[in-house]
């Protein structure tokens, strides 16, 4: 099975009459590429003006439910990742839901999980990323990857504008769906 082939996430009807490969959630290689993506704090920060403080590796909200705060004390490398994949897979639980009975590739669903992650389960639920998967457009979903170019809008693929690495995301989110519908 390679990188490219389409299989259906748990709980789609397809998965359980074909008794047959499914995805549930994110490969252990893209929540190592998402902590990486996001970088480590020990601290508090915002990363980008407009965005709410995260801790570790991108964390807004601890696994008990609390809000992170600037003042919260530091955590380890070890805790950041942990947080980091409890959100993750708690993510993907919304998230299966709406890709149901939708092929898919183990990498174009991490790239998506991934998009879900920093922008949120409400933006991914209505892009038209969805939109195309749904009606089998998959080239289209990849290019809808460049719409997510804003940050408190400001554009971000214009370097000046203080977050450029956004739009450095998106395109290689991009480069990596094309390649999997390629």
């Amino acid at each position: 099975m390679t990188n490219k082939t389409k299989l259906f996430v748990i709980g789609s009807t397809l998965t359980a009459s074909m008794g047959g490969f499914f995805i549930f959630g994110p490969s252990d290689q893209q929540v190592q590429a998402t902590a990486a993506k996001e970088g480590y704090t020990a601290k508090p920060i915002i990363p980008v003006k407009g965005d709410r403080p995260t801790i570790g590796n991108g964390t807004t909200f601890y696994p008990d439910g609390r809000a992170v705060k600037m003042n919260d004390q530091a955590i380890t490398r070890k805790q950041a990742f942990e947080y980091l994949k409890f959100t993750m897979n708690k993510d993907a639980q919304p998230f299966n839901k709406t890709l149901l009975n939708i092929p898919i590739s183990q990498a174009e669903y991490d790239l998506y999980l991934d998009f879900t992650y920093q922008y949120g389960i409400g933006a991914w639920s209505g892009s038209s990323m969805l939109k195309n998967l749904k009606i089998g457009k998959y080239k289209a979903a990849c290019e809808s990857l460049l719409k997510w170019k804003y940050v408190a809008k400001r554009d971000c693929s214009i370097r000046s504008n203080g977050c450029y690495g956004v739009w450095v995301r998106q395109e290689e989110r991009y480069q990596k769906c094309m390649g999997a519908n390629s």
